[in-house]
């Protein structure tokens, strides 16, 4: 069975959302270099004062979960407390041949290859921990991708609440419209993590999805 199976099959319809917890768990999704940890990032500084992980431009740089605890954002007299998961990359297939790209040798790209294929395994697992998820696309490209697709069906399964970043908006390429039709249901926030435009509207809509579910 291969990751796509794995990811669609092993976990059973989940149903349960966690109310009135003093402190959520707020997971990072969303495909290889979408930003996830850009954003990670951002809100680690915005808020702590210190970044949360590395960021690099080979895909599946993160390969283990990373956890940032008790990260509390404010809004006039309102604050919301949360530990920010960031995961791994989600994808339906990692072939160690992409790693040789980036001039790895044989073993390593091999190696590379197993601990993303890993990661994403357990990406999906911590699925059924997560309180709330922000999934992070990247705005320039194809917001129907198989990646999101999957991403998204395992959250509606979970009835998890969800808020989705288009990232990446600051480029020439990045297309909004199409990231909000392609998931009407969900809100939609257009972003650039890196040079940390619109954050203020991000910061509002994590306020709301806690609020709509009661967290």
């Amino acid at each position: 069975m291969g990751l796509t199976g794995f990811i669609t099959r092993f976990f059973p319809f989940f149903n349960s959302l966690f109310r009135n917890k003093s402190t959520i768990k707020l997971g990072l999704y969303g495909p290889p270099n979408a930003g996830k940890t850009t954003m990670a990032n951002r809100i680690c500084q915005d808020w702590l004062g210190e970044d949360m992980g590395a960021v690099s431009n080979i895909a599946h740089e993160t390969r283990e979960i990373q956890i940032k605890e008790q990260v509390i954002i404010k809004s006039g007299k309102k604050q919301l407390c949360f530990n920010l998961v960031d995961t791994p990359g989600i994808a339906t297939k990692i072939d160690y041949e992409d790693f040789l790209r980036y001039g790895m040798n044989d073993k390593e790209a091999k190696r590379r290859a197993k601990e993303a294929t890993k990661g994403v395994i357990d990406a999906i697992k911590w699925l059924d921990d997560m309180d709330a998820v922000i999934v992070v696309l990247d705005a320039t490209k194809d917001p129907l991708s198989q990646v999101n697709i999957t991403i998204i069906g395992n959250l509606a399964a979970r009835s998890i609440p969800v808020l989705v970043v288009a990232n990446k908006v600051d480029l020439k390429k990045a297309d909004m419209k199409r990231v909000r039709a392609a998931f009407p249901q969900y809100d939609v926030v257009g972003v650039s993590a890196k040079y940390g435009n619109n954050l203020d509207e991000f910061y509002q809509g994590l306020f709301t999805i806690a609020e709509k579910k009661g967290l």
